[in-house]
């Protein structure tokens, strides 16, 4: 927060808002604020679903890139994988890349969200998979 970033750390401590608390989370998570993290973690936001999904190690693995969900969709229809988003564009990635974010790719609740994190079947599944995923993401920091 570059308001704090110049106060000593007792003055820090004394003006640190939890707005500024949840927006150093938000960033954490790979998301703009926090208003974008709670919108895309309500379901409520399609159009950019932020980088959780897609971590440091992301480009060590072999993925197939769409800037469209439909097509992104349909490759993973034909070819299998795990659909993600990253930002406003989606991939489709195999269990290796599941695995590296630190989840189980054989974890029943992906096929319950048809593997599609991007636009999932079961909202419950999806929202078990991501509170790991967020988990995991937080241990890295």
């Amino acid at each position: 927060m570059p308001e704090l970033a110049a106060l000593e750390a007792s003055e820090r401590a004394r003006r640190v808002l939890r707005r500024h608390c949840l927006a150093t989370l938000a960033a954490q998570l790979g998301f703009q604020g926090w208003p974008h993290a709670s919108a895309v973690l309500r379901g409520d936001r399609v159009d950019d679903l932020g980088t959780l999904m897609h971590r440091e190690h992301g480009g060590a693995y072999w993925n197939i890139w769409s800037a469209s969900y439909e097509e992104a969709h349909a490759i993973r229809a034909d070819y299998g994988g795990f659909l993600l988003g990253y930002r406003s564009q989606f991939l489709i990635v195999e269990p290796y890349y599941i695995e590296a974010l630190g989840l189980d790719p054989e974890d029943p609740d992906w096929e319950r969200i048809g593997r599609d994190w991007a636009r999932p079947r079961d909202r419950e599944a999806w929202t078990r998979l991501t509170a790991t995923a967020i988990d995991k993401c937080l241990e890295a920091v």
